[in-house]
């Protein structure tokens, strides 16, 4: 079965294992989801991920990180621009997610960056997703 938005299918994968506790998940990789994966850890969201080669496209393990009373640190993971409808903002409408408590993660000319990153280099780009 082939996926029309494999970074969609893999927040999901993602969302899906902080419902139900889980401690880790497997996703599927890709260049996006590293960089990706990358930003939510250098954000604290998640406690670390580590890339396992299978000699086929390779998989992801994200280690999921919770408070001591087990609540989940990421509440939520959005998909903002989807394959069907793509969501470009210049750098003067950057917004903050959430008051500021979540992060917006943009891909703009110089890269993967949080929209935070992005409007202090002066860059615009597509919103990829949301993680508060």
């Amino acid at each position: 079965m082939s996926v029309s938005d494999l970074i969609a299918d893999q927040l999901t994968v993602i969302r899906n294992g902080i419902r139900v506790g889980k401690k880790t998940v497997i996703i599927k990789r890709s260049g996006s989801l590293e960089g990706i994966m990358e930003i939510i850890k250098n954000e604290g969201f998640i406690e670390n991920y580590r890339v396992i080669e299978d000699n086929k496209q390779g998989q992801i393990k994200v280690y999921l990180k919770y408070l001591d009373d087990g609540t989940p640190v990421m509440e939520e993971l959005k998909r903002v621009s989807k394959s069907g409808r793509r969501e470009y903002v210049p750098t003067k409408k950057i917004r903050s997610v959430m008051g500021g408590v979540g992060i917006a993660i943009l891909s703009t000319s110089k890269g993967l960056m949080t929209g935070k990153e992005a409007k202090a280099k002066g860059v615009g780009g597509e919103i990829l997703c949301q993680v508060w």
